[in-house]
Parts: C-alpha cells; structure tokens; sequence
C-alpha cells in the first residue's frame, strides 16, 4: 500500500469512527437528558428498555424507523426532503476540525487522533458549516406549505442570525490568545499556559450562551415552541425525517460542547496525556459530558424567552457584551504580553 492510499484509507476510516460517536452520543444524549430532567421533577424517566433503560434510545429509533412518513399533498417535495439532510448533516461534519488528541501508534503507524487536527483554518470551517443549518430549518417550514411550520422557520432566521454574532465575536479572544486559528494549536496553548476558561470567563459564558441560542435549546427554543407553534418548522414531519431533525439537534449539542471543551476547557489535554495518547478521547468525553449536562440542567431550570426578549437579549446585551469582551483580550495582551 503506497502512502497515497494509507492516508485516505486513514481519514475514511477516522470519519466513520467520529461519525459512529457522533451517532452514538446523540442517542445516548436523549436518555441522558431524559434520566436527568426526571430526576429535577423527582420522576424516575426511561426505565423498561433494557437495565435502566440503557436500551431506550435503541427502542426509540426502532419506533421511527418504522413510523409511516407522510408528504403534505400541497408541499414543495424536494425541497421537503431535502431540508432534514441540511440540518442534520452540517452537525456531524463540523467535527472534523476537532482534535480528539496527540499522536498514537496503531498497527506500527503513527496517526492523528483527529480528522484534520491541524487544518489553519479550523475556526473558519466551524463558522462556514453551523451557518448552513438554518437553511434546512427555513426550507422545512417553507416547504411544509403550513402557517405553524412557517412562523417557526422564521423565528429560527432571525434568531440564529442575531446569535451567530456574539458566536462568532466569541471566538476571538481564544484565537487572539493561541494567535492561530487552528484548534490543535488553541489546545497546545492551552497546555502551555492555563485553560482559556480562566481568563476568558466572561467570553465562555457568552459562547455558551450563544451556542444554546444556535442549537436550539431551552431558553432559547423559539423555533419550535410546542406550546404556541404546535412543533414549529417540523409540524409536518413524521418518521425518519423528524428523526433526522431530532438527530440533527442533538449531534449538534455534542459537537457544540466539543468545540467549546476544546476552546476553553483544553479539550483533550489534560494528565499523563503525552503518556498515554489514548486518553485524549476520554478526557474531551468527560468535558463534553459536563457541557451536556449543563445544557440539561439550562433547559430543566429556565422558562423559554419571550420573543421579543429573546430578540433583545441577543442584539443589546450579548453582543455588545462579546464586544467589550474582545476589546478587553486586546488589552490584556498588549499589557501582560500573552
């Protein structure tokens, strides 16, 4: 096998891995959120499906695949089938810029725990690809050829494009710090100096902030609202294209929380690393874990916005406050020399 053929078999082989955990992580993410919401209500939740209901998510997605799927007769149908792929798709490929660790030997080759962890532009890549996944959520509500549908995939544009500023000024700070905009590098400087959480704080809390606004999730999910819209931009959809929404929305949690573990946390760094390479994955596991589980614990403790709140929470307070927050960076590594 000449090298040509080594490295594309070894980044095939690497994306379906990161893919299965991509899938895995969504399932599994569904009982994690279920088993933790009941325990805040003091329920029990999943129980039946297997021991402790670890079987639930499997059960789940037996139900869906199996669910007749039904196409309003007036509704733009390619564009209606179209639409789930766009928003599920982009959620999964963002994590091919995630560095999951060092360099470890397999089968006598030396290779990267990560799909492409030095690409030069990996916050780029980040940005370009969370941005497609608002036009999946538009064209299902305009396909859907259904008022509830529309108002949600409306709401969803203004919304994600108000928050995808302070997202994307959020980034900032840390790529000023590591003067790169490689994640791997992000890492590596975190490593040799502290996890940016510290000093960015206020950054972090306004990237997670933003991140919840752009997934969707409680407090800030309007786009669905069960209570008002009936399910919002995904009314008409059944079977394994709501699947797919729900997919999309919770991959995108965890590779969300992945990205901010590697931003703030030190993503995979952490002891013994630059021993033992293969505990890289675990430690940016645990991270995404924690990062899971405050997003639970967000939507479990907080009522949704009001929209025009929402509205001006996002363009008057979290992006002026992402600002002043790549104002200050600036200023501290001019001072102490960072």
């Amino acid at each position: 096998m000449n090298e040509t053929t080594g490295m594309i078999l070894e980044w095939v082989i690497k994306g379906a891995v990161v893919a299965v955990i991509c899938l895995i992580g969504f399932a599994y993410t569904t009982y994690y959120e279920r088993r933790f919401l009941a325990r805040i209500q003091v329920r029990i939740g999943p129980n039946r499906a297997g021991p402790w209901g670890l079987l639930q998510p499997v059960a789940d997605g037996i139900k869906l695949i199996f669910k007749e799927e039904l196409v309003p007769d007036k509704a733009y149908k390619f564009a209606f089938m179209l639409a789930p792929v766009l928003t599920m798709a982009p959620a999964i490929i963002v994590m091919g810029v995630v560095p999951w660790g060092t360099q470890a030997n397999f089968f006598g080759r030396t290779i990267e725990l990560g799909i492409s962890n030095n690409l030069n532009v990996g916050i780029l890549y980040i940005l370009s690809v969370t941005s497609i996944a608002v036009y999946g959520i538009v064209l299902a509500g305009w396909a859907s050829n259904n008022k509830y549908a529309m108002l949600g995939g409306l709401r969803s544009t203004a919304q994600m494009i108000s928050y995808e500023l302070a997202l994307g000024l959020s980034f900032l700070p840390p790529i000023m710090l590591a003067g790169s905009l490689s994640l791997g590098d992000i890492v590596k400087g975190q490593q040799d100096f502290l996890w940016y959480f510290i000093p960015l704080l206020p950054t972090s809390i306004v990237f997670f902030i933003a991140v919840l606004a752009e997934v969707n999730r409680s407090p800030f999910d309007m786009p669905e609202a069960e209570q008002e819209l009936v399910a919002g931009y995904h009314t008409e959809y059944s079977g394994m294209k709501f699947a797919l929404f729900f997919m999309g929305e919770y991959v995108k949690m965890f590779s969300m929380s992945a990205v901010f573990s590697t931003l703030f946390l030190g993503g995979f760094a952490g002891p013994f690393v630059e021993q033992v390479p293969w505990l890289g994955p675990v430690y940016l596991l645990i991270k995404i874990i924690i990062c899971l589980g405050l997003m639970i614990w967000i939507r479990g403790t907080l009522p949704r916005f009001r929209y025009d709140r929402l509205m001006k929470f996002g363009w008057k307070i979290l992006l002026p406050i992402a600002l002043i927050n790549v104002v200050l960076t600036a200023l501290m590594i001019s001072i102490f020399g960072l």
